[in-house]
């Protein structure tokens, strides 16, 4: 066990939260019109004024960095170096912002209609716009928002329009591109566009990193006076892409490792990263994001399609709120890791792979910035709730295959309704809450309310997921089936498409639970080690707790070199709560944790059954020929058949971003390589291997020591 100095960084009573403000209150009592055309002046780093867009243009185009690789690529392809400087051009044009203040005007008054007419309130925590207003004064900065909805970067500049702060020139794919008069606005308001891979292309890799760390740079020209700044404060998601689960993702370290670079050739002082919390307590793409892990293939953006979706702003999507939390210095992170003087013996325009210190630092990063955006996540009751029913669900579905079909049918036909009473919900409601406090949960759970109305509350906002009858509560996956939204014909449903129409309310519900994983995650890993661990001999239970972490760390953020300090701050959060007993080389559950335990294990279930299901599939179905683009298909269709045989439990099973995982850390773990055979991306089997991770991931951890030694 670590020292008690450790465990107070997670101690939640010593962890003081920002108060927030309702900046939606202020909208809904004044004018939107004189809103939008209100007197707007931010202050801007150092009191300097922005280069316009066609001065950022002029300065990436004629900078060393740039114009070397168009002198290296034209010697390559024999190509005139006019012709590259007119592609390096081209590409600039594609990508680069145009920000202009009509256009954000236009959308702050839209978006006061739309906000006001979608959300209850959209809570900021002012003292964290404070913070960023002062670091955008003194440094560079880089906002980091989290990314669960397309609604992220919108809202990011609404309230910084809102607060008279700096508009941030944000990184978007270029999906959007595809939205004709959109995409255009979306360039007017401050988005540049970037290509999802542009693999070798070395001339777009120069233009677009030059382009990013240009709006970073300051330049001041002492001699004759002038001074030039870059464009404003940078906005990209760390995940790269939105969360369909809710969980976070893996980081992506590319334009990360953009954003650090100019710290580290010494053209900075240093650089601000600023991680961004945004919750929303009921997300608008909820079954979209349901039907895309279960291979409905995502809708192309349009302008038409964003017209379409007009029908959502008649439903209440309740409430969101953004943390801006603590800014982080790269100066700081790079001290005593990374040697700068390095980078003077090039000039700093000739391209340099990073070596490993500067890898390393911007991968723990990473790291690090998600973890500071899961703890400020602020937590709506319905996310206790939605972890409740699906436990509830599970352990029903559990109960009518082991009693058999006909018990169920028999059941269904006398009307009684299984579900959980709406009081047992409640109290079991009420002791999550206070058991995700004791483990640091930001938790938003209304003071002065009883249990039972923030209950019954949260209950009516989701109706479209959870049935209410006769007083029990449970997952509407009966009302599912016959769904009209699903696109399906009427008439006939066949038990697949009931299976899949069930699935996208199991999968909806699911992505509410992942926003209260991180705060569980560590305890669960372990309470699961300790049921899984041959022995009570805490060596046993802490070799079993490293193999979950392990195996599950492409699933959730667990930062690379932590497994010690992770199983020290779950020993110490299960015995804080009473669940756990620690001694030097013991581990018992106590008579009063055995409710915590069971809990904490069933939240990590799905994902050991889904993993063992993977294994399970790669050992007996997989041919020679399986390549990864085919794995996902295939291995639905296999877990499809196990369902409807009853021999599964979970329908989140069914979830691609679950398959995926479950593959990349097969890849990962060498059970599982690609070759090069007749197709790309052809995968081949260790069934040794698969086979003993099975069976590890099913507990059996005191027969299959050797797959532990193995990874």
């Amino acid at each position: 066990m670590a020292s008690g100095g450790v465990y107070s960084r997670i101690d939640p009573m010593l962890k003081k939260r920002d108060d927030f403000e309702d900046m939606l209150e202020e909208r809904r009592n004044s004018s939107d019109v004189k809103y939008a055309l209100r007197c707007y002046s931010p202050v801007l780093y150092k009191g300097l004024s922005p280069c316009t867009p066609g001065e950022l243009k002029a300065s990436v185009l004629q900078s060393h960095q740039v114009l070397y690789i168009i002198g290296q690529v034209s010697r390559e392809t024999g190509r005139a170096s006019d012709e590259v400087v007119e592609e390096a051009s081209a590409i600039l044009e594609e990508m680069a912002h145009s920000q202009q203040l009509g256009t954000v005007r236009f959308f702050a008054f839209v978006l006061s209609k739309v906000f006001k007419s979608l959300f209850r309130s959209i809570r900021v925590n002012e003292e964290g716009l404070q913070r960023l207003q002062q670091t955008i004064q003194d440094h560079p900065v880089v906002l980091l928002p989290s990314h669960r909805s397309y609604m992220d970067f919108l809202l990011m500049s609404y309230i910084l329009y809102t607060y008279d702060l700096t508009l941030p020139v944000i990184a978007a794919g270029m999906d959007f591109m595809g939205m004709k008069v959109v995409g255009e606005m979306l360039r007017m308001s401050g988005a540049f566009f970037i290509r999802r891979s542009f693999g070798g292309d070395r001339l777009y890799w120069a233009v677009f990193s030059e382009y990013v760390k240009t709006m970073l740079r300051v330049r001041t020209i002492l001699f004759t006076g002038f001074l030039q700044n870059g464009f404003a404060p940078v906005e990209f998601f760390l995940e790269g892409t939105r969360s369909r689960t809710a969980k976070s993702l893996t980081p992506k370290l590319g334009l990360l490792n953009i954003v650090m670079d100019p710290y580290l050739k010494g053209e900075v002082f240093d650089i601000s990263l600023m991680p961004v919390s945004i919750s929303y307590e009921r997300i608008l793409e909820e079954s979209l994001y349901a039907r895309e892990l279960l291979g409905v293939p995502k809708p192309k953006e349009s302008t038409s399609g964003l017209f379409k979706a007009r029908k959502i702003l008649s439903e209440d999507y309740g409430s969101i709120h953004v943390y801006f939390g603590e800014p982080v210095s790269v100066r700081s992170l790079a001290e005593g890791r990374v040697d700068r003087s390095q980078f003077n013996l090039l000039p700093r325009h000739i391209p340099q792979r990073p070596g490993e210190e500067v890898v390393s630092l911007v991968n723990d990063s990473a790291y690090r910035l998600v973890r500071a955006q899961e703890e400020n996540m602020v937590l709506q009751p319905w996310v206790l709730l939605a972890s409740l029913l699906l436990q509830n669900h599970h352990s029903q579905q559990q109960k009518n295959h082991t009693e058999g079909a006909t018990h169920h049918h028999s059941t269904q036909e006398q009307g009684l309704n299984p579900g959980i009473t709406l009081e047992e919900l409640t109290a079991q409601t009420t002791w999550l809450r206070d058991l995700s406090r004791e483990y640091g949960a930001f938790l938003h759970w209304p003071e002065h309310t009883s249990p039972s109305d923030v209950v019954s509350s949260s209950l009516s906002l989701h109706r479209g997921l959870v049935s209410v009858c006769e007083g029990r509560v449970q997952l509407a996956t009966e009302q599912a089936v016959g769904d009209p939204s699903s696109g399906a014909p009427p008439g006939p449903v066949s038990p697949e498409e009931k299976l899949l129409n069930r699935a996208v309310v199991v999968l909806s519900c699911a992505s509410y639970r992942n926003q209260v994983l991180h705060v569980f995650l560590r305890p669960a890993l372990l309470a699961c080690a300790v049921h899984a661990a041959s022995s009570t001999n805490k060596q046993d239970v802490f070799n079993s707790f490293s193999f979950l972490r392990n195996m599950f760390s492409n699933e959730f953020i667990l930062c690379p070199g932590a497994t010690v300090q992770d199983f020290e701050e779950a020993c110490y959060l299960l015995v804080k709560t009473g669940a756990l007993q620690v001694s030097q080389h013991e581990v018992l559950v106590t008579e009063s944790g055995q409710r915590t335990v069971a809990f904490l294990t069933n939240m990590l279930d799905p994902f050991l059954q889904g993993y063992q299901v993977v294994c399970r599939f790669l050992c007996e179905e997989a041919s020679e020929s399986l390549t990864e683009k085919q794995f996902i298909p295939a291995v639905r269709k296999f877990i499809i058949k196990q369902l409807l045989a009853g021999r599964l439990r979970y329908t989140e099973l069914l979830s691609s971003d679950l398959q995926k995982n479950a593959l990349a850390a097969l890849l990962r773990l060498g059970a599982v390589r690609k070759i090069k055979g007749v197709q790309p991306g052809t995968l081949q089997v260790d069934n040794l291997m698969v086979n003993s991770l099975e069976d590890t991931l099913g507990g059996k951890l005191h027969t299959q020591k050797a797959a532990v030694a193995r990874l």
